[in-house]
């Protein structure tokens, strides 16, 4: 009978305990996990390699779950979200509204990276120049990013998950159907029944989340925990208080000035979000855990399966504290003072280089390279701190996430405003 009773009740408390919680439990088993791998022997192997071997791989099955369902849903949010708002100026007023919040605030987050860097270079440890070897991938000149924005044909960029090139699409789809008027009808309500559809499919995979987070950062944790006490802790630790500041300054102040809505409360709704980002690095991946955030924020789901994709893509404060931390270092390395005319320079540079990266893990490295291309400091210096990038991309992935729904957010409270005067 008493066993009953525990049962019970244990059942129950799982029954109640949210989303986020069972995430956290997932991120700290992963993390104890890879800490107890970090010097042990399993089946004839180090503990790196067994965590590679035998847990990273249910860690892929479920961020590929996640990208796999990210296109449709891109697709199919954005498009509905346009038919929705049943108006193309109100489609441009909401875009113009999030394309000067992602710009301000992105360029904010690479001016307090480089405040913080330039106080604390001289506690950076200067590391061997050469031993930077890496060769980062060609970047693109931005007419390039300009042209490649706009799909040649359909189906390439849902096969290659170029979300520019989706969300383009998405919006043409979208206008498509205002414009076709009751001709559009049919099509805009099958394109409604997808999205719907599509979205319980995110359900479901987002409850298998706790697993994925812990088979994803178990790796991460077992073949870097002891680096991080090396010689780039410093420069690990000013990129972090700069993406701390600039989510508990920026985006608290921006939630609670112009939508009204505690930084407590908006932090409290984001943690499954913040976890899920923080684990897998992949801004694109944890879209799924952004958007269900924001409505439960208040966020209307129109605005937000417009503004969150969009986001995804061109929302990158974190990678630009990346960036201008990176740069100060970098400098450093190399006995380089950078001038404010060059500070300024990766001011513009980051802030337009964010747009078109891929939400994916990794890509802050190509605008790095850009960054230090704008500032005439040596590419191969990026060879400093790639060996630490999953660690910088834990971080700056998380802030970018944040940043999005806090866009979302404001931007529907802003619209429900402007339509309440008119």
């Amino acid at each position: 009978m008493i066993f009953r009773k525990v049962v019970f009740v244990l059942t129950n408390q799982k029954k109640k305990m949210p989303l986020a919680f069972w995430i956290f439990v997932g991120l700290v088993i992963g993390i104890a996990s890879g800490l107890l791998l970090m010097k042990a022997s399993i089946l004839g192997m180090s503990g790196v390699d067994f965590a590679k071997t035998y847990i990273q791989p249910f860690g892929t099955i479920f961020l590929n779950l996640l990208k796999f369902i990210v296109v449709p849903i891109v697709m199919f949010s954005i498009a509905a979200g346009v038919i929705s708002m049943k108006d193309i100026r109100r489609v441009g007023a909401i875009g113009g509204k999030t394309l000067i919040y992602y710009m301000c605030t992105t360029a904010f987050a690479v001016t307090l990276a480089l405040v913080l860097a330039s106080l604390s270079k001289n506690f950076f440890v200067v590391l061997d120049a050469s031993e930077a070897s890496y060769t980062p991938a060609e970047s693109q000149s931005i007419m390039d990013t300009i042209v490649g924005i706009f799909p040649a044909n359909f189906i390439q960029p849902l096969a290659n998950a170029s979300m520019l090139q989706v969300i383009v699409i998405s919006l043409f789809i979208g206008f498509g159907i205002l414009l076709a008027g009751e001709k559009g009808i049919l099509a805009g309500q099958v394109v409604e029944s997808f999205n719907e559809v599509f979205l319980k499919v995110m359900d479901l995979i987002i409850k298998l989340s706790p697993i994925g987070v812990a088979c994803l950062i178990c790796p991460v944790v077992a073949e870097n925990g002891p680096m991080l006490l090396t010689n780039l802790f410093m420069v690990l630790a000013v990129a972090y208080i700069g993406y701390l500041v600039h989510m508990v300054v920026v985006y608290s102040l921006t939630v609670k000035t112009l939508a009204g809505i505690s930084p407590l409360r908006f932090f409290k709704e984001m943690m499954p979000a913040i976890m899920m980002a923080f684990s897998s690095a992949s801004s694109v991946g944890t879209l799924p855990f952004t958007l269900e955030a924001s409505e439960r924020l208040g966020a209307r789901r129109e605005v937000a399966g417009f503004v969150l994709p969009l986001g995804s893509t061109i929302n990158m404060d974190g990678t630009a504290i990346y960036q201008g931390v990176c740069a100060v270092f970098i400098a450093a390395c190399y006995g380089v003072d950078l001038t404010l005319g060059q500070m300024i320079t990766i001011v513009l540079t980051a802030t337009l280089a964010s747009i078109g990266t891929a939400g994916v893990p990794g890509a802050g490295l190509v605008m790095l390279a850009m960054v230090l291309e704008s500032v005439g400091l040596p590419v191969a210096g990026i060879g400093l701190v790639v060996g630490f990038d999953r660690i910088f991309d834990m971080g700056r992935t998380t802030v970018n996430i944040t940043g999005d729904a806090a866009c979302a957010v404001i931007v529907s409270k802003l619209d429900e405003k402007r339509a309440a005067k008119a």
